[in-house]
């Protein structure tokens, strides 16, 4: 293995072996604290511009699954058909693989996409340095490459724009009972398949097409990278949308939540650190049920920025930042998690029901 370097933005080196694709990377260093699902994890859009850096020590020792494709054309492993992240950071790289699905090596996988990725590092403490600093800039190079990359700003980058659909792409055309117009941001493919499943016709357009003039039931804003001020075209749609005298259900997730809240008014801010993992327990506002939720996001809605007629619908029981809004009146809610939760835990799928219960 080659000897490669992780440089921050504020000065601080790790030093590590290559064991992914041999060139400079730069990107948003960024930590995950799942201790499983690093296939639908690097395969996820939200990543898009970052580097991700798994906190579980043992990565790679059950392989990498078969890219194969479902019928409806999505992959059968993978929340979309290609790695997103820019670079992978982890401790321990086990190059010994084992697992009854796996047809290939984690680092095989990485190479054949072009992804570089150091292992040997303390990723503990480089967590522990972006919890006190806040998440940061850094680049992988090789010692004895020209250290000529520059960081960037990840702020500057529209990553919404670079892994959205690029035209109109139809799920159960002519099948399903009700028609779901899904604003594609960086869609993972687990919320296709929920919605797939449950017998609805969708609608899979680009995150910046006018979809306001289009036939559909319902509404659904996905996932997606970076920061959603780089998306106020779609939150001009959604604000139309909200506006019109047809009133129409709509559910969001994650940046979708972030561009609902936007469109009615509120305020979206950057979290230090963001919530990256399995385990994040969130409260179902005026109740005391608690879930445990999957997430992937660095941006937060601020609810005392909500307009009147808006309302919290779930809560961060770890630091207080919402976790998703509904209108008082209207069939309009949204989830900052993954209910989808690929990987991860499936305690909110039935809000994909609920949703379908307000067409």
């Amino acid at each position: 293995m080659r000897k490669v370097r992780l440089i921050l933005d504020d000065g601080n080196v790790f030093n590590g072996f290559s064991f992914g694709a041999e060139h400079p990377a730069v990107g948003e260093v960024v930590f995950n604290t799942a201790m499983t699902g690093y296939p639908e994890s690097l395969t996820d859009p939200s990543y898009a511009g970052q580097m991700l850096t798994l906190t579980y020590p043992l990565i790679g020792n059950y392989g990498v699954p078969p890219f194969t494709v479902e019928p409806n054309g999505l992959a059968t492993f993978m929340e979309s058909c290609k790695i997103h992240v820019s670079a992978l950071i982890v401790s321990w790289y086990s190059e010994e693989y084992s697992h009854w699905n796996a047809v290939e090596s984690l680092s095989a996988w990485l190479k054949r996409e072009n992804i570089p990725a150091i292992c040997g590092v303390d990723t503990r403490a480089l967590t522990k340095l972006i919890r006190e600093h806040g998440v940061m800039m850094g680049k992988i190079v090789f010692d004895e490459d020209p250290q000529t990359i520059t960081y960037g700003n990840y702020g500057d980058t529209n990553y919404v724009s670079l892994v959205s659909c690029k035209e109109i792409i139809h799920y159960n055309q002519g099948k399903g009972n009700k028609k779901v117009l899904l604003v594609d941001c960086g869609v993972k493919n687990n919320i296709l398949r929920c919605l797939i499943r449950r017998g609805v016709e969708v609608i899979r357009v680009p995150w910046d097409y006018d979809f306001n003039e289009m036939d559909f039931d319902g509404l659904f804003l996905a996932n997606g990278p970076g920061d959603p001020e780089t998306c106020a075209v779609t939150v001009d749609h959604i604000r139309q949308f909200l506006s019109s005298p047809k009133v129409r259900p709509v559910m969001g997730i994650c940046m979708g939540n972030q561009l609902l809240s936007k469109a009615a008014g509120a305020r979206i801010y950057k979290l230090k650190y963001g919530h990256r993992s399995h385990n994040q327990p969130v409260r179902l506002v005026g109740t005391n049920k608690c879930y445990i939720t999957s997430q992937n996001h660095g941006y937060a809605v601020d609810a005392s920025t909500l307009p009147d007629d808006w309302e919290e619908l779930f809560v961060n029981m770890n630091d207080g930042s919402n976790e998703g809004v509904r209108h008082k009146n209207r069939p309009w809610f949204s989830a900052q998690f993954h209910p989808e939760a690929c990987s991860g835990p499936l305690d909110t799928e039935f809000l994909f029901d609920e949703y379908l219960k307000l067409f």
